[in-house]
This record gives C-alpha cells, sequence and structure tokens, in this order.
C-alpha cells in the first residue's frame, strides 16, 4: 500500500497544477490530501455547491481542508436546470457530473491548470456509474484508479495518516435516494435530507431514506437494524417522518446496500443497463 501511495504522490507532483473534484467523501478527501503532499499550494480542492450535497457534507468538507491545510473552494452548479438530470432517468448521474466537470474546466482554463482529477477508485470500476463516462469525456483523471487502490486500502492509507474520514459511512448524493423515473427537485431532496439528518440525531450510522412519493423506504446497515426494530424507535420514526411529509414509513429487511435503487436497470424498458 506505502508503493501505491508513493506512486500517487508522484503521479500528481508530475502535473503540476491540478483541481481535485472534492466532494469531502474517504476517497476524494484522501485524493486532496495525497494531492496537497504532492503539490501544497498548487493542488486546489472545489466542491459543488450543490442542493443534491447535504450541508453537513459540505461542513465536513470545509473542515477536513482546513485541519489538513488544503486549498478549498465551493463552486455553483446548475445540474437542477438541466431537464435531462431533473427527469431523473438512469443517467442521471451522467448529467451532474457533466455539469461538474464543465464548471470545473472553465475554472481550469481560466487558471491555466491542465488536469482535474475526481476519487474514483479500483473498486468503483465495476459497477453501474454512469458519472465515469462524463469524467472520460472531459478527460477527468482517476489518479487513485491508476495507482490501482481499492476502497479498503485508501481507508487503510488514510487511518495511517491520521485523516478522520478513513471510516467515514460511503455516501452518495442525495438524489441517489430518489427512484429512477421520479422527477428530482430541490424540493424532495431537502426532504430527504432533513429526513437523513434526523436518522444520524437518532445514532444512527450507515442508512440512506429512500424517497418514494408519499412513502419512505428506510434502508440501515444490518448491524444497527436492531436499534430500528424496537417499538419505541418504530415510534418515534414513525413521528420524525410523517412531520416531514410523509405518509407512510417503511423499514427495508434487507438492510442498507450500496446502489439499491440500481436494483432495477437490468429490466427497465426491458433493457441491461449495465
Amino acid at each position: 500500500m506505502q508503493a501505491k501511495q508513493q506512486q500517487l504522490i508522484a503521479s500528481i507532483r508530475a502535473m503540476g497544477k491540478v483541481i481535485v473534484a472534492y466532494s469531502g467523501g474517504a476517497d476524494s478527501a484522501y485524493l486532496a490530501w495525497a494531492a496537497k503532499q504532492a503539490l501544497d499550494n498548487d493542488a486546489v480542492a472545489i466542491t459543488a455547491d450543490s442542493a443534491s450535497i447535504p450541508e453537513s457534507h459540505k461542513r465536513d468538507a470545509e473542515a477536513f481542508a482546513k485541519q489538513f491545510g488544503i486549498r478549498h473552494e465551493y463552486v455553483a452548479t446548475s445540474e437542477f436546470d438541466n431537464p435531462d438530470y431533473a427527469k431523473n432517468g438512469p443517467d442521471r448521474c451522467f448529467h451532474c457530473k457533466d455539469e461538474l466537470f464543465t464548471v470545473l474546466e472553465r475554472i481550469a482554463q481560466e487558471r491555466g491548470i491542465v488536469h482535474i482529477v475526481y476519487g474514483v477508485n479500483r473498486d468503483d470500476l465495476g459497477d453501474y456509474r454512469p458519472g465515469q463516462r462524463a469524467a472520460k469525456l472531459h478527460e477527468v483523471e482517476a489518479p487513485l484508479v491508476a495507482a490501482g487502490l481499492t476502497k479498503a486500502e485508501i481507508r487503510e492509507l488514510s487511518r495511517e495518516a491520521g485523516l478522520p474520514t478513513w471510516d467515514r459511512p460511503a455516501a452518495a448524493c442525495l438524489s441517489s435516494r430518489i427512484p429512477y423515473g421520479t422527477p428530482v427537485t430541490i424540493q424532495n431532496v431537502k426532504q430527504v435530507e432533513l429526513g437523513e439528518e434526523e436518522m444520524k440525531a437518532l445514532g444512527f450510522r450507515q442508512f440512506r431514506t429512500r424517497f418514494h412519493g408519499e412513502m419512505v423506504r428506510i434502508e440501515v446497515a444490518r448491524e444497527e437494524l436492531p436499534l430500528a426494530m424496537s417499538l419505541e424507535m418504530a415510534d418515534r420514526l414513525t413521528a420524525i417522518f410523517r412531520h416531514l411529509g410523509y405518509k407512510y414509513v417503511a423499514l427495508d429487511l434487507e438492510g442498507y446496500r450500496q446502489g439499491s435503487l440500481n436494483e432495477v436497470l437490468p429490466v427497465l424498458n426491458g433493457n441491461s443497463l449495465a
């Protein structure tokens, strides 16, 4: 792992100047840290100021950058204004990343920066991730993949470096909680955000609140399911989510699994999209 880390830092150093597409999750935080080691202030981490990113995640991203002396900026993105994004087809993530990378390209051109990098890792290559297509279109580079780093290795190297993100739960944008075909709006992603902040306050760590119109479907990591399945917790969850506007509150007994809304993709419109 140390050899891979040195390869990563050397490859970024060779770029001279970089923009890091930085969400604040475990992968992008590690990448931003590595870019800081390689280039100091010639690396800038830029976070999308989008309604699809929880405010708490933005605060965490900002705090991490401040802690490690990483140059950090926000940039406004306008994916919700794009009808192809708002209609929430299986390629929604492409339109989101296309917007982000278009904005970052403009900033790079203005500042004379050639390289834009993002935090996809080797394990991500096998999943259905349209955002990777946008990265290829905009020639955004993936140094973690080039170094052969897996998610587990990134977490371990982050732990060794003293990064507080090393065990941060997997995260994704709020729009990923909305089923394909249900339009994505600022209103429904904010409804999701408020519910997930309430879940955090109750002590849950790895979970999703999936929006299904009048119903919320709560996924909780299997090791946390006993906490969710008591009658007392059922009453608290019901009160919270009804207050947020849902009529029905459901607990998914399969528990949390990453990308569960992608489970419909092989049969969506009779076509395999994976």
